[in-house]
């Protein structure tokens, strides 16, 4: 099974991960159909224009505030995190007992470059992650 994500997003969470060193990054995902996409490259071309592709990434402190004190999640959106990339600056590059789980994992270990994340499900099994020279649509506000 392959895992999509835009380059742009991957580029985002290793300099997340970089500037939480030395402390684990910890940030719900959520995808874009492979249809709504914009500018991208060759190996869109044969997806399923409703194939996910991980493209918004939500900060771990947003809202917290608002969540103390009614016990309601305003950080991450209604759809939720299809999702999660955490970083073990000291390693396993794999999914240990400790990460919050989802239904898939992206987990970068040093040095912080895009060819240290890899894609797993909940379980532990390594899956194979595309990275995509793609944009999400530019969303607005009415």
């Amino acid at each position: 099974m392959a895992v999509y994500a835009t380059e742009g997003l991957i580029e985002v969470l290793i300099e997340f991960a970089e500037d939480r060193e030395p402390q684990e990054a910890n940030v719900p995902i959520a995808a874009t159909p492979a249809g709504e996409l914009e500018g991208v490259d060759g190996h869109l071309s044969g997806l399923d224009p409703e194939t996910p592709v991980l493209t918004h990434f939500y900060l771990p402190d947003a809202a917290g505030s608002v969540n103390a004190v009614f016990g309601m999640d305003l950080g991450t959106p209604s759809g939720g995190a299809q999702a999660r990339f955490v970083s073990h600056p000291t390693g396993p590059q794999a999914v240990t007992k400790t990460d919050d789980l989802a239904g898939i994992m992206l987990v970068a270990v040093p040095p912080w470059e895009t060819e240290t994340v890899a894609a797993f499900d909940r379980s532990g099994n390594r899956l194979n992650l595309v990275q995509l020279d793609a944009e999400p649509p530019v969303e607005t506000i009415d």
